[in-house]
């Protein structure tokens, strides 16, 4: 699964086709109150924020896919609403708490979707125009918070959808792409015979769409909401001298703070967001990677790891420090219960390790699995419970990180649910955020090779940094491969 600003996907035309989640009247009324995840908590309480003072930050993790051969619209509508009935995260509505936030949820039979034809898009462009559009839709205040659609062609279709951050994460978006393909694919053609939706117009008009889309899907994924609440229940009496915090606390100390700064100026000034440029591109090759993987072995280290002990020797060779600090984001759902649930099961926790002058590949990578142990055995705590305990008034007033924060993302998108598919379904992740006042860079693995995709504030000085240190990561990477 590529991930790839929409704009650079070249989606062919085709006609267009909404899916709009409703809730059904006459429901007997929500479940009880349910917990929220902390980043769901401060996620919802920003967003709230930057309303009130007439700024709002928008984002979206969308995703697209192809389906070949000519579509079975009813099929595809009911594999969308299979989705939705499958996650409660995508049916809670969210209401604010006192400085916090719950969520009561609507059972799978009370949630429909309604479709609208929205006519043809003529060439490329117009696609791209009205993917943007939509997916923009997504508003952490406003139910629903995922959008769907397609784009319908004679030979083939691309399927869509696009939700806030408050109910996805990276990971989610593979397992959404895997749970409507093979709702989709049992619907029509491999599976049993379900129960079919009504046909879909070939109007604008707008119907409902409420069908079993349940009948012999898989089982119910445990729930994000659950997941959350037995993890607030466990840190519910910690405080701020609790022992649990002392990596945060001696992070925070050596660091000056929480937040670990970019180590390169990007020309960027304090407190202002820029717009975004966005670019995704190939580092490695697929045997390149391979290569480079069995380096790392060799030297008693992950692959991982010697990504980002890459990463740090190519920003110390443009001058950056002699110890690198950094957030990393931890996947929590672990191979249990939660493996293919959607939801925010994302931690982002620090790590730091030293850098030397003449520093090779070896040295920083044994550094790195160290502090890569170190940073696993304090994973129980959640980042956002330890800003608000260890920095208060920065989590009370900032509406985003306060500067450039270095930050190291790596994902294996060939261990992701459906990923046997995702080559032969062009399958494709899009993000995008309104403003940025940094750099932040996704490396993810495909079939293909090792990618990059990097989200960075439009400054001149941002762009040549960018360049810059791609290109040094790349020189650090193959070096060892031509030795």
């Amino acid at each position: 699964m590529l991930q790839i600003s929409v704009e650079d996907s070249e989606i062919g035309p085709g006609e267009a086709h909404r899916w709009h989640l409703v809730p059904l009247t006459g429901a007997d009324g929500p479940a009880p109150r349910r917990m929220t995840g902390y980043n769901q908590a401060k996620h919802f309480t920003v967003a709230q924020y930057a309303q009130s003072v007439d700024d709002p930050i928008r984002s979206y993790v969308a995703a697209s896919f192809e389906l070949a051969g000519r579509v079975d619209l009813d099929a595809l509508a009911a594999a969308l609403l299979q989705l939705v009935r499958r996650h409660e995260v995508l049916r809670a509505v969210y209401q604010p708490l006192a400085g916090d936030l719950g969520c009561e949820v609507l059972t799978p039979d009370e949630v429909a979707l309604k479709h609208v034809y929205g006519g043809p898009l003529e060439t490329s462009e117009q696609v791209t125009r009205h993917l943007q559009e939509a997916f923009q839709e997504v508003d952490t205040l406003s139910w629903p918070l995922i959008t769907m659609g397609a784009v319908v062609r004679p030979e083939s279709t691309t399927v869509w959808f696009s939700c806030d951050h408050l109910v996805t994460d990276g990971l989610s978006t593979a397992i959404a792409i895997n749970d409507v393909t093979t709702a989709y694919r049992n619907l029509t053609s491999v599976g049993p015979a379900l129960p079919t939706a009504p046909a879909a117009p070939a109007a604008p008009a707008a119907v409902a769409v409420a069908v079993d889309a349940t009948a012999g899907a898989a089982r119910q994924p445990w729930s994000y909401l659950e997941f959350s609440r037995t993890q607030r229940r466990a840190n519910r009496a910690m405080r701020a001298d609790d022992a649990r915090l002392d990596h945060w606390r001696a992070f925070r100390d050596r660091n000056g703070g929480l937040f670990p700064r970019f180590p390169l100026d990007l020309g960027v000034r304090p407190g202002q967001l820029y717009a975004p440029v966005a670019s995704t591109e190939r580092l490695l090759a697929a045997h390149q990677v391979e290569e480079f993987g069995t380096v790392c072995r060799d030297l008693g280290g992950r692959l991982s790891m010697g990504l980002l002990g890459s990463l740090a020797l190519a920003l110390r060779q443009l001058g950056g420090p002699a110890v690198y600090r950094g957030l990393m984001p931890f996947n929590e759902r672990g191979r249990g219960v939660y493996a293919e649930s959607m939801g925010w099961f994302i931690n982002t926790l620090p790590i730091e390790f030293p850098v030397g002058p003449g520093a090779g590949l070896g040295d920083v990578l044994a550094d790195a699995q160290d502090a890569y142990a170190q940073v696993r055995a304090h994973a129980e705590v959640h980042f956002v419970k330890a800003w608000k305990l260890l920095a208060p008034a920065e989590y009370a007033t900032l509406r985003y990180w306060p500067y450039a924060v270095n930050f190291f993302s790596y994902i294996d998108c060939r261990r992701l649910p459906g990923a046997d598919r995702h080559a032969a379904q062009q399958a494709r992740m899009h993000v995008w955020v309104s403003g940025c006042n940094g750099i932040l860079h996704w490396l993810h693995r495909t079939d293909d090779g090792l990618f990059v995709n990097t989200i960075h504030a439009d400054t001149p000085q941002a762009r040549d940094v960018n360049r810059a240190l791609l290109d040094g990561f790349a020189r650090v990477l193959t070096e060892p491969l031509r030795t």
